[in-house]
């Protein structure tokens, strides 16, 4: 088997808009971190950025299961000896209501230079408004 390369400029790449309100955080993250990467397209090749771009408002109003508002934590390090911040999920999204799903979306992609690339293609927004109008993004329903 000879392995394809596409060229970049032959990709097509759409902009979808999504709805976060009410949805659930790692279903979201799953599906937004597919069409990141490609998965669904026939040209989708694991070492190429073939994906689509990925609008997403309301991320303030996106729910998590069970007690995980209480007891989800997310960790940071400082670099200094005990330098260990731990926040919880209610901390965190009412300092940052953006950081929990970019967060998760991020664990989700590849590690390295291609996560990175791949990463600066999603755009999440804490209201319902976004300044991509101009790109015509189709709203995707989870």
């Amino acid at each position: 088997m000879k392995t394809e390369f596409i060229k970049p400029a032959l990709v097509e790449r759409k902009w979808f808009l999504i709805d976060a309100q009410d949805k659930v955080l790692g279903r979201v993250a799953a599906r937004v971190a597919s069409i990141l990467r490609g998965k669904e397209k026939a040209v989708y090749a694991p070492h190429q950025e073939v994906g689509d771009f990925v609008v997403i408002v309301n991320a303030e109003k996106i729910t998590v299961t069970g007690r995980k508002t209480q007891q989800k934590e997310y960790h940071r390090h400082s670099g200094y000896v005990g330098g260990l911040k731990t926040d919880s999920y209610e901390k965190l999204i009412s300092r940052h209501p953006t950081a929990p799903l970019e967060l998760a979306i991020k664990g989700m992609l590849p590690k390295g230079p291609l996560g990175r690339k791949l990463f600066k293609n999603v755009k999440v927004y804490a209201g319902a408004g976004h300044p991509h109008g101009a790109q015509n993004p189709q709203a995707l329903e989870l």
